[in-house]
């Protein structure tokens, strides 16, 4: 009881400690995490010339892409596509705000006008745009969905964006006009012409072997070369793949399996009671497939050419009598037995025209559609007793009655089509019919009355009933799976990460340069999961990690990280290192040369004087060496008969002698050359104008640490 009370006397000053150990602790988490003090790197996911884009209205953004993309689409490629969006528009608003250009009211009614000109939804009588049908458009969206609305408004954005943006390339583009002296110098640049005398002293002439470049030459020409060889942060992992594949002994029993359908299971001497009867001899081939050997493939009646049986087995099954069976047969990740059912003669192709009357509910019925699929059956008899009696009616309601789009300017035709080209119903009609055979088809799509006009090459073709098994791996080998991945986890936790999977035999696989906003690892496909753990601040080199991947596992080490700078020079070998060697084969060909002329060069350096004609700036190439630009330069500042000294060009180093001098022909105008030039600054400013506005922006990319990636 004193220790009791003691405790309640000094209550405040125990609040207190636990006070203060909670907010340290706070602290120390804070201090931890830098950024969460402002919370800023959280919520931000870049800012853009001191534009803010948040986190939840770019995620917004990347939902309604996704829908669109669908599920094709990785969820990192759209996440990139939206960034490079938003960059964009955030980059141009900035030169449309410090130009005070926008889309007035008038201007956007034009635009839309213009941009919905073919609209069907906005074409009154005449077929011609009505603004007022429009502007019910819109009131009827604000006031029935919220989403529809915000989804046109949108596209009201996006129509004003791109025309601020088409403002203001034509902008740039009126400002770059092509003078006449720009004109005449292009013109001069092309007409004006040299002939020359040239020794070429080639690279090759020196064996790489004798030329040492250092690890601090390449060093050196990164450093003099900052902004060709600037890299991102990267990362470098290597990995062990653990498969989940089917084992021999699992593809064997799945045969087993197969075999017992192929020959039937009775009752034994031990009394067995699961009696299976073999596929041949069944008459309910259909239940007999999707129910009791619960086939992967279900049962399909339709009839089919020898071209769409599986390529491994067509010979076989296309020859077999009716109720023979074959298999078991590999194909397609399966392992199958097939029964030929029914044979006949089929056309391969058809020629039909038909008028399509949809009903609410079918599949693509617009909301314009009215008719109950009661009342679109009476519809589509009545037409079809008409056209019993007067088939020259068909192209007439065609055009005022079928829905489908695609025919209705044929007059309701679809020309030569092979076998199984439309959905069943119309296909059997079609195909089991005759040529002129008229009648009403239902679908998924409607009632379509049908007439068949022709029918070609009649083949036999036939109905087969297929048992296939996946070929899966059982619960022992994912298990055995399973077991490999922990055990090389733990070792190579404890050990040398490549020599265990060498003794284990297992592949290792080595990815280097991996960013931070990559989904991709070689091999393996989309794993964000591996690209994020290597970027987390906690993983370090030499970490270990197991990662669940669609049918295994991948045990992944990170090897190396890469921060944000300059290239290493171990990484920029293989781009810098021809250049500095031929840097040092240039200057051990100037330092033992000492000849002043054309014919001392060649004889020193055992080689010929060559001649090139019409060499011009425009295109700097010599005949017999290549483009040289350099080389060509020189020459043009040379007098007739005058010779240069030694010119290091991108082949070799060259001396070079001007032995006549043509100048371009003058002409009176110059408008046609300036035109060209205009023209070159305008598909310059197409392809170039935007990435200079980006590369001058102020870009603060904080996508990783919002994890938006």
């Amino acid at each position: 009881m004193a220790v009791l009370n003691k405790i309640r006397q000094r209550s405040l000053f125990l609040i207190l400690i636990i006070a203060l150990a909670l907010f340290s602790f706070v602290l120390a988490d804070l201090f931890k995490n830098s950024d969460a003090l402002t919370s800023k790197s959280q919520n931000i996911v870049a800012t853009i010339n001191g534009k803010d884009i948040t986190r939840e209205g770019f995620m917004q953004k990347v939902e309604q892409l996704q829908r669109q993309m669908g599920p094709s689409a990785t969820n990192t490629q759209v996440m990139n596509r939206v960034w490079e969006q938003e960059v964009r528009q955030a980059v141009m608003e900035t030169q449309f705000d410090e130009l005070e250009i926008s889309v007035e009211k008038d201007q956007m009614r034009d635009l839309l006008k213009t941009s919905l000109a073919t609209n069907q939804n906005f074409l009154n009588e005449a077929g011609i745009f009505d603004e007022n049908k429009m502007n019910e458009y819109i009131a009827n969206l604000k006031e029935t969905s919220p989403e529809g609305f915000a989804s046109w408004v949108n596209y009201e954005k996006q129509v004003a964006s791109n025309a601020l943006n088409q403002n203001y390339f034509n902008m740039v583009k009126a400002g770059l006009t092509g003078t006449l002296a720009e004109g005449k110098l292009e013109h001069e640049l092309e007409g004006n012409k040299v002939d020359i005398k040239y020794v070429q002293v080639n690279f090759s002439t020196i064996p790489d072997s004798i030329v040492e470049v250092s690890k601090s030459d390449i060093t050196n020409y990164i450093k003099a070369n900052k902004n060709q060889y600037k890299v991102d942060a990267s990362r470098d992992i290597r990995f062990v793949e653990f498969k989940e594949v089917a084992s021999v002994e699992d593809e064997n029993a799945i045969k087993v399996e197969l075999n017992t359908y192929l020959n039937g299971r009775f009752v034994d001497e031990r009394g067995r009671k699961d009696t299976i009867v073999a596929f041949s001899k069944v008459k309910n081939n259909e239940a007999y497939i999707n129910s009791i050997a619960a086939s992967d493939i279900k049962f399909d009646e339709r009839f089919v050419f020898k071209s769409s049986l599986p390529t491994e087995a067509a010979d076989a099954i296309y020859n077999l009598n009716e109720g023979e069976v074959y298999g078991p047969y590999k194909h397609d990740g399966s392992f199958k037995i097939t029964k030929v059912i029914a044979i006949k003669q089929i056309p391969d192709s058809a020629k039909v025209r038909h008028i399509l009357l949809p009903f609410k509910g079918a599949q693509s019925a617009g909301p314009d559609v009215t008719q109950t699929e009661a009342e679109a059956k009476v519809t589509a008899d009545s037409l079809l007793t008409i056209l019993k009696r007067n088939r020259s009616k068909f192209p007439e309601f065609v055009k005022a009655f079928s829905s489908d789009q695609g025919s209705i300017a044929k007059e309701g035709r679809y020309d030569w089509h092979p076998y199984n080209t439309m959905v069943p119903e119309f296909n059997d009609f079609e195909f089991e019919g005759k040529t002129g055979d008229l009648g009403v088809v239902k679908t998924v799509f409607g009632f379509h009355i049908i007439e068949v006009e022709g029918q070609k090459n009649k083949t036999k073709a036939v109905q087969v009933g297929t048992i296939s098994k996946k070929i899966e791996p059982s619960e022992t080998t994912t298990d055995k799976v399973f077991r490999d991945a922990s055990n090389f986890e733990i070792k190579a936790g404890e050990g040398d990460f490549e020599a265990l999977a060498k003794e284990n035999k297992y592949t290792l696989r080595p990815v280097n340069g991996i960013k931070v906003l990559d989904e991709n690892i070689p091999g393996v496909g989309n794993q964000r999961q591996i690209v994020r753990w290597t970027f987390e601040e906690d993983t370090k080199v030499g970490n270990i990690k197991r990662f669940n991947i669609p049918n295994g596992y991948v045990i992944a080490q990170l090897v190396a990280k890469h921060e944000a700078g300059l290239m290493s020079a171990d990484d920029a070998t293989a781009k810098v290192l021809p250049i500095v060697r031929k840097e040092k084969k240039a200057e051990l060909i100037r330092d033992r040369v000492s000849a002043s002329t054309l014919e001392d060069l060649a004889a020193a350096e055992k080689t010929n004087i060559r001649t090139a004609t019409g060499v011009n700036m425009k295109n700097p190439t010599i005949s017999g060496a290549g483009r040289e630009p350099m080389v060509v330069g020189a020459a043009f500042g040379l007098k007739e008969g005058d010779t240069s000294k030694l010119i290091t060009g991108d082949n070799g180093v060259y001396m070079v002698q001007v032995t006549k001098f043509t100048p371009a022909v003058a002409l009176e105008n110059y408008q046609a050359a300036a035109n060209r030039v205009e023209q070159q600054k305008a598909t310059t400013v197409n392809t170039k104008l935007y990435d200079a506005l980006k590369e001058a922006s102020d870009i603060e990319d904080n996508r990783a640490a919002t994890q938006v990636q």
